[in-house]
């Protein structure tokens, strides 16, 4: 019997006619060698009482049959009775049988061999694939075979074949050839053959790409191989993409993620996952391993890119001993331990979870100890000191020192300020940063400003509003910005008294871009806090030009695009702008101003920037201002004409000079942009429409604004009217009903008082109950000023007595 391929072998599905090999003779198969059951050849022949040779597990599965049927055990050739079912090996069969399979399978190995490339037939291809796969799970031994017949690097060929199940059936073949045998897998990963592999596993949702990911875990059981595959681009990012897809076969996964777990005995890979998004096995090392390979994944955990939540968890995990690591680890270690801590520390979360870890008094610590760290290394603290303290934790529950003093304690501020001033631009503004936080904490400010007062650090402080360093300076003006609503005096003699910075300020808001940034924002914001009453401050914004700078932005804000800046940045430009109308009596210059770049009429335009409540506020505050001066401006008509001859003798013949075109309420001539007339610039309606918005601040400024029209140094008579016709009064009287706050009842009051002098409107309103309990409420428990006055509005209403005394008249 002569046959192409061993009969016991089963090639599947194809027929033996589709194979093409070439006939070769090899010896024939003995009917001694085939088992009468199976009709295969036998790997254990054993002979049994009557001299009868079978396969052992045929004969076996035979006599437990006949036990199981209850039938007495005999020979299944001769069905003669049996007396025992003892099985005596047949070695001397066997080892015959060995040798003719040996020689057979060295035969037949070679004919698969010469059917592997990629020139043959895919039917050849795929028998000798399933051949070589037979017979290396035959024996251990065969897959030595395989690798001394040079098949490994053949069959790694076939991968590039153009037909996806002869890829597939490469890859099976491979992974049986490959397993538990360690020199298979060297020479399997020789060349680009691993490249191949990994290429295959882009073929998603394929039969193609789960033989691919099990033949890689199981070279990833070699640990010579894993720096291998870890190396070839793309191959961990893939793996780690397969683990965390939905849609992926769940054993897929499982092998993806099996093989992951293999390749982190290579640091690198452990770097690379990092990388990828697969963090836990770094962390792991970093908690377990040696010293050196916690250096070594500190050190990359300081070089990645970190999402918050990632941060987060990593401080959780290993944050304690980051802390650990840079408290008492060698200066390498605690560079690592410091540049990871960097890292996870800039999101707030995280950063929150470091201070309950304790991080700070050892940064502290690393900070004002002479010679402690490098400087290199003072800088990053002092960087993480600047990323936790502005994650908004209540620091002065937190103790840094030896005397349990807290960050914000008077001589921990003064070393921090001391520090400042002595060390260069990088630290210097990582230093800033962290009072940036502290001043930000409403918990913390008054700490840090009165150590700044007790220091006398102010000065220092302003002067790095001229640093050349951009980061350096918006750190400056951050912090003197949050400095500014409780040092706003300080801040302004500093200004004052320093040439240049005031400058720098200007320059940095002027800057010609087109779109508003956080430091312009900042800036203008500091200027907005200081005092609008100080005279010496607005005087040199005048000599400097700065409010000249200031118009010409608020004329131009139109221009910018829209950025979350671009709304603070507006409101500290027209608060600044604003304090130039506070001085108008001391500063003739300021007049000056107002006039040239007519700011009451920029002042009205802006009065309708809806949404935005601050500079409308400001807008009717500035109005105001500029109203209470137009009284001072406005030039009186000259009446005085020489008498003629009868008119001397006899004055009934002199006749009153009558003057057209004069101010109704100022008797003279007046005019928006010389005189800053409400009137004239038709601002009143514009501001009795502001009587009704939503913000009492906003409220409150218009009506002290209207309430210009109705002072003693104009025709109150007129400046009724002129509410009247702008349909004024009912607004103001319902701010009086509404009292939402002391301070607009006391404006109200003081307006409805001068209304109701106006017979007619007494007349109208006295029989409003809701107007007179308004006005019996703030004279029974207004402050003393308003009383009075309401004690007046309410005579004009009747509801007092005229002869009433009970407050004497204070005019």
């Amino acid at each position: 019997m002569s046959e192409t391929w061993d009969t016991s072998y089963d090639p599947g599905s194809q027929s033996e006619d589709s194979y093409h090999f070439e006939r070769l003779y090899i010896e024939p198969i003995y009917d001694a060698f085939v088992c009468p059951l199976t009709k295969k050849v036998m790997r254990d022949p054993v002979s049994i009482e009557n001299g009868q040779t079978f396969e052992r597990g045929a004969i076996e599965r035979w006599f437990k049959e006949c036990r199981e049927n209850g039938r007495k055990l005999v020979c299944p050739l001769t069905q003669k009775e049996l007396k025992t079912a003892d099985l005596n090996s047949s070695i001397a069969l066997r080892n015959t049988i060995e040798e003719w399979t040996a020689r057979n399978e060295a035969v037949q190995l070679d004919m698969a061999r010469r059917s592997l490339n990629l020139t043959s037939p895919e039917s050849d291809v795929l028998q000798s694939l399933n051949y070589v796969r037979y017979v290396c799970k035959k024996s251990r031994s065969n897959k030595h075979a395989v690798r001394n017949a040079e098949l490994i690097p053949m069959i790694a060929d076939v991968l590039k074949n153009s037909s996806r199940k002869v890829r597939c059936t490469a890859l099976e073949t491979l992974q049986t050839v490959v397993e538990g045998d360690d020199d298979n897998k060297a020479i399997l990963a020789e060349g680009d053959t691993v490249r191949t592999i990994v290429k295959l596993l882009s073929h998603e949702k394929s039969k193609e790409r789960e033989e691919a990911v099990s033949l890689l875990q199981e070279l990833s059981k070699s640990e010579a191989l894993c720096e291998k595959i870890g190396s070839i681009n793309g191959a961990i990012l893939i793996l780690v993409g397969m683990t965390s897809s939905k849609s992926e076969n769940p054993l897929t996964v499982e092998k993806a993620d099996k093989t992951l777990e293999n390749l982190e005995k290579c640091e690198n890979n452990v770097r690379q996952m990092a990388v990828n998004g697969r963090l836990q096995p770094l962390l792991n090392h970093l908690l377990e391993g040696p010293p050196e390979t916690k250096l070594a994944m500190a050190s990359y955990l300081g070089e990645l890119v970190l999402d918050s939540d990632v941060k987060v968890h990593v401080a959780r995990t290993v944050g304690s001993s980051l802390i650990s690591i840079m408290r008492s680890g060698n200066t390498q270690s605690r560079e690592a331990a410091l540049k990871a801590l960097n890292q996870v520390s800039s999101c707030d979360a995280s950063a929150k979870v470091l201070i309950e870890a304790g991080i700070l008094p050892p940064l502290v610590e690393d900070l004002f100890k002479v010679n402690q760290l490098p400087m290199r290394l003072k800088e990053v603290s002092a960087t993480i000191l600047a990323n936790v303290v502005n994650s908004d934790y209540e620091l002065d529950t937190i103790s840094v020192g030896p005397d349990h003093q807290t960050l914000v304690s008077e001589d921990i501020m003064h070393n921090l300020l001391r520090l400042i001033s002595n060390t260069g631009p990088a630290i210097e503004c990582k230093l800033l940063q962290v009072l940036v936080g502290l001043t930000s904490s409403p918990s913390s400010v008054l700490n840090v400003v009165a150590a700044i007062k007790s220091s006398g650090a102010i000065t220092s402080l302003v002067q790095f509003i001229e640093a050349p360093q951009k980061d350096l300076r918006v750190a400056s003006i951050k912090l003197l910005h949050n400095l500014s609503p409780h040092m706003g005096q300080e801040l302004a003699n500093a200004l004052r008294g320093t040439v240049g910075q005031l400058g720098s300020l200007i320059n940095v808001i002027s800057e010609n871009i087109v779109a508003i940034t956080e430091e312009q924002a900042t800036a203008i914001g500091l200027l907005a806090e200081l005092p609008e009453r100080d005279l010496g401050l607005t005087r040199q914004m005048l000599d400097e030009g700065a409010l000249q700078v200031i118009f010409s932005r608020v004329v131009k804000i139109r221009e910018i695009r829209g950025t979350r800046f671009v709304t603070p940045f507006l409101e500290g430009l027209a608060r600044v702008l604003a304090r130039v109308t506070f001085v108008l009596i001391e500063e003739p210059d300021a007049i000056t101003f107002c006039r040239e770049n007519n700011l009451a009429a920029l002042f009205i335009e802006l009065l309708q920037s809806n949404g935005l409540d601050n500079v409308q506020m400001v807008s009717a505050m500035a109005l105001e201002n500029l109203s209470q001066e137009s009284k001072n401006l406005t030039k009186l008509p000259d009446v005085a004409a020489a008498p003629g001859f009868c008119a001397s003798i006899f004055p009934c013949f002199s006749q009153q000079t009558v003057i057209t075109g004069l101010c109704r309420l100022h008797r003279g001539t007046c005019s928006l942009k010389d005189t800053f007339c409400l009137l004239e610039g038709q601002a009143v309606g514009k501001l009795v429409a502001l009587l009704d918005h939503t913000n009492e601040k906003v409220v409150e400024a218009a009506l002290a604004a209207i309430s210009t029209l109705l002072d003693d140094s104009v025709d109150i008579e007129q400046g009724v009217m002129v509410l009247l016709e702008e349909e004024g009064v009912r607004p103001i009287i319902d701010v009086l009903i509404e009292k939402r706050t002391d301070n607009l009842r006391r404006r109200a009051v003081w307006a409805v008082e001068r209304l109701l002098r106006t017979d007619d409107i007494a007349y109208e309103v006295s029989g409003d109950p809701n107007i007179s309990t308004a006005l019996v409420d703030a004279f029974q428990h207004a402050d003393y000023r308003t009383r009075q006055i309401a004690e007046r509005a309410l005579r004009h209403v009747d509801k007092i007595p005229n002869f009433s005394g009970i407050f004497p008249n204070m005019g």
